[in-house]
């Protein structure tokens, strides 16, 4: 039987086969909530693109966890948001919890929304991802022994996806975080040599950090058939948003967790050992 606190509930999480989304919606059913994954490939299915198929995953659910695929600093994305948001509230939803990201105006527009829809809210505003290495855009240039990217020596506070889904889940099923903000980092302030460094040591190998020009790297980008709104993106964090303006550190993992955030060299040794960096 679940706990009286779960009945009748029913949390859709959106992008829930995504980095942060398939980690919240495992802890959310380990724990006995009812759970709605929004991806194109669940029944029914979920497409920022389709706002028709939204309807039939928001029926019955009381909570949503939102992630804009690839990023709310996309073009269109405030748009998506507040028509999700006002569907959301006619279906009867309660409490809404928004992963942002950090020194986006644009996703901050998005964050002014959720927090203007009436409803319950909890945005978490994140920092760059430490699984970018090991499950998203950078894997490949680890496994080549190399980080070529236009970041020079610029710093970012690369924060853990499982602290941002503990985060998540915490505003999901507990009433103390309503109406809070987040800003969620990891412990220490990183240059990218930094995280060649870190990778290094956790691999066991020689991993370099290369700085490329911006313009050569966003055209061989373009050059590999890489899709078009990750492209943009990649363009937009590396001309934008690291040049300074998040190189802070912030304690929203203790505020929410109570806790200390996971350092990049743990979390380096932590996926060493699953053997995925290995040459192949």
């Amino acid at each position: 039987m679940k706990p009286s606190n779960q009945a009748h509930q029913t949390i859709l999480v959106v992008g829930g086969t995504g980095k942060t989304g398939k980690r919240v919606v495992d802890q959310l059913k380990d724990s006995g909530y009812e759970v709605r994954v929004g991806s194109r490939s669940a029944i029914p299915s979920f497409d920022w693109g389709n706002e028709k198929s939204w309807d039939p995953c928001l029926t019955g659910v009381t909570s949503a966890y939102i992630t804009y695929s690839p990023d709310l600093a996309m073009p269109g994305a405030t748009d998506a948001i507040q028509a999700f948001v006002s569907l959301a509230k006619r279906r009867g939803v309660k409490r809404l919890v928004l992963l942002s990201g950090r020194g986006e105006a644009e996703a901050q527009a998005c964050e002014d929304i959720v927090q203007e829809s009436g409803l319950e809210w909890t945005i978490v505003r994140a920092s760059w991802f430490n699984q970018n290495f090991s499950e998203g855009a950078f894997i490949d240039m680890v496994l080549n022994g190399a980080i070529t990217l236009p970041a020079g020596d610029q710093v970012e506070p690369f924060v853990d996806v499982d602290d941002i889904a503990d985060v998540a889940v915490a505003a999901l099923t507990q009433d103390s975080h309503s109406g809070r903000i987040y800003e969620v980092t990891g412990p220490r302030l990183m240059t990218f040599a930094d995280v060649a460094n870190d990778l290094s040591r956790a691999t066991g190998r020689e991993i370099s950090f290369i700085d490329v020009p911006h313009k050569s790297f966003i055209t061989d980008m373009e050059n590999s058939g890489a899709p078009e709104d990750v492209v943009w993106m990649l363009d937009y964090l590396f001309a934008t948003v690291l040049d300074g303006r998040n190189a802070h550190l912030t304690d929203g993992v203790h505020q929410a967790l109570g806790r200390p955030p996971k350092d990049f060299a743990v979390f380096a040794e932590e996926v060493a050992r699953t053997g995925i960096w290995e040459e192949r």
